[in-house]
């Protein structure tokens, strides 16, 4: 299997990378090569997929089997739509890793793989899905964005041959965002923990790693695929991923936990400055049992939420 990762210097690609070269898979990566480390085994290749040049000499490196697109967070539609006309031809499927923002709903109401998606064009410039000077709250024009770049992909390379992946939350080994880190810091200080809301609250973030698994199954998928990825609703909880934060870390700490308006009151900005904190009321109610049925769970993680081992490697995580 010859695959083309787009994007393996951060997070989710070098994840999608180490596995395929596990399983004895041919990989090349496309990245700028300002950030990250490249992982051992794989072949890279450097350019801006912003750049029709340096796509031209990508598609030149080909053919693959399939494209694992893990990069497209911060590009507008017409960019993706441009990076996928040139390796159409030298790609026999894409799996794009998108987002549950796509959908219209999110994140005030539950969520299926057919709940409606924003309606975006293909081709839309930078200027497109850029929200207001000063809009706050729920930002649904990242979601339209994110939208505009799936059908790009889907228009291209065509239904039967593109898988699209809408992860709720990654966390785990290498994650840059700050969710992870910032609760396994606090614990590790210890004493009085602010916990917001109630610890009942279901959350469903995924291990990094089962969502790299899961991208490279869908590489030897057919047919057009669409998955939410998320842990199942009801498995995992606020309280259960920060008293295993205390746990892991060996923290004497005590959590006190905070009712929602309190924090509201307060002027607590929801997901940045508490991460993972958020009452909005479909955040969590995401339909991922497609995704379990197709192999969605069981990856190298041992939890979803907060994975064994990458808790085995928390001082670099923890390193300030």
């Amino acid at each position: 299997m010859r695959i083309l990762v787009l994007g393996g210097g951060w997070f989710l690609g070098p994840a999608v990378v180490s596995d395929a070269l596990t399983r004895g898979w041919e990989v090349t990566t496309f990245t700028r090569g300002r950030s990250g480390n490249p992982v051992p085994g794989a072949s890279a290749v450097h350019g801006d997929r912003e750049r029709p040049e340096d796509l031209a000499r990508l598609a030149a490196h080909g053919p693959w089997d399939a494209v694992i697109d893990t990069s497209a967070s911060a590009l507008h539609p017409g960019a993706v739509l441009a990076g996928a006309r040139a390796l159409e031809p030298v790609a026999g499927r894409y799996v794009y890793v998108s987002t549950v923002a796509v959908y219209e709903g999110w994140p005030t109401e539950p969520l299926t793989t057919d709940s409606p998606v924003w309606e975006a064009p293909a081709d839309a410039g930078p200027e497109y899905g850029q929200p207001p000077e000063g809009a706050s709250g729920v930002n649904p024009y990242y979601g339209q964005r994110k939208a505009g770049t799936e059908r790009a992909v889907t228009e291209t390379f065509g239904l039967s041959r593109t898988s699209l992946l809408r992860p709720s939350v990654i966390l785990g080994p290498g994650e840059y965002v700050g969710r992870l880190p910032w609760w396994l810091r606090r614990a590790e200080h210890g004493g009085r923990i602010l916990a917001p809301g109630d610890p009942a609250r279901s959350i469903q973030p995924v291990d990094v790693r089962d969502v790299a698994a899961f991208a490279l199954d869908q590489a030897l998928r057919v047919g057009h695929q669409v998955h939410n990825i998320a842990a199942p609703t009801g498995q995992e909880t606020m309280g259960g991923f920060l008293w295993a934060c205390l746990d892991v870390t060996g923290s004497s700490g005590e959590l006190v936990w905070v009712e929602d308006g309190v924090l509201l009151r307060s002027g607590l900005r929801q997901w940045t400055e508490l991460p993972l904190w958020w009452t909005h009321p479909g955040v969590s109610v995401i339909d991922s049992s497609m995704a379990v049925a197709a192999g969605g769970q069981g990856g190298a993680g041992s939890n979803p939420v907060v994975p064994t081992s990458v808790f085995a490697g928390r001082k670099p995580l923890l390193s300030k």
